[in-house]
């Protein structure tokens, strides 16, 4: 089994690797590059919560969170998984933008992704916990139930988060799109998305909000990547 955790330049290397062009590759790297970058804010948030508690006191760490932090995170391990959490959208792509026009997705076959990408890091000999990033990062989870009630193209189990990092980098995931042209959109139009999946999805994005905040300089990192922020209507 294989239990090998990329370095930055072996991580490259493996986007690269499987990238079908190179815009493939600049759309897919850029996107996991700024999920890292709002997982690393994020965590090391979490972290100084966790370190201060007794200072803060739990009035003060409820202004903050809706669920206080229990332990350490482990932030270079939440950082890598960011950065490869996308890794199997290279199989699910109908155009790689080669023809000028941009990179677009298999819509009936993107809910594979993250299976796909679980798989080519496997096969890579990269460690379990850091493939499960791509396993269980879609959405807000997956449940084994939701699989079988919409008949999703997938194995009936769960893909769900196993651990709070895999969660953070599922959250931040739903800040930034891939689509045509990318966006960053604002919590309160992440809640609208999910909305469209369910009552119960909506709700388990405000609980994440709730907890882990909307994530900081979204508006910043939007004119940095020449990129719209979507707010609610």
């Amino acid at each position: 089994m294989g239990d090998m955790i990329p370095n930055f330049d072996e991580i490259d290397d493996l986007h690269r690797k499987y990238a079908p062009s190179q815009e493939a590759y600049e759309l897919v790297y850029r996107h996991c590059m700024i999920v890292a970058n709002m997982v690393r804010e994020i965590c090391r948030f979490r972290n100084r919560l966790y370190v201060q508690a007794d200072v803060l006191g739990k009035d003060l760490i409820q202004q903050y969170t809706t669920k206080a932090p229990t332990r350490l995170l482990d932030t270079d391990k939440a950082v890598v998984g960011a950065l490869l959490h996308d890794i199997g959208t290279y199989e699910v792509i109908d155009n790689d933008g080669t023809n000028g026009e941009p990179v677009s997705f298999n819509r009936d076959r993107y809910i594979l992704h993250g299976l796909a990408g679980y798989d080519i890091l496997k096969a890579e000999g990269v460690d379990e916990e850091i493939a499960q990033f791509c396993r269980n990062h879609t959405g807000v989870g997956i449940t084994k139930e939701m699989v079988e009630q919409q008949h999703l193209p997938l194995p009936v189990a769960d893909y769900v988060p196993r651990t709070t990092e895999q969660e953070i980098v599922m959250y931040a995931d739903n800040f930034n799109s891939k689509s045509a042209p990318p966006r960053f959109v604002t919590a309160a139009k992440a809640i609208q998305r999910c909305a469209k999946f369910g009552k119960a999805n909506e709700q388990r994005m405000r609980d994440l909000v709730g907890i882990y905040g909307e994530p900081k300089g979204l508006k910043e990192m939007a004119e940095q990547y020449h990129m719209v922020l979507i707010d609610a209507k």
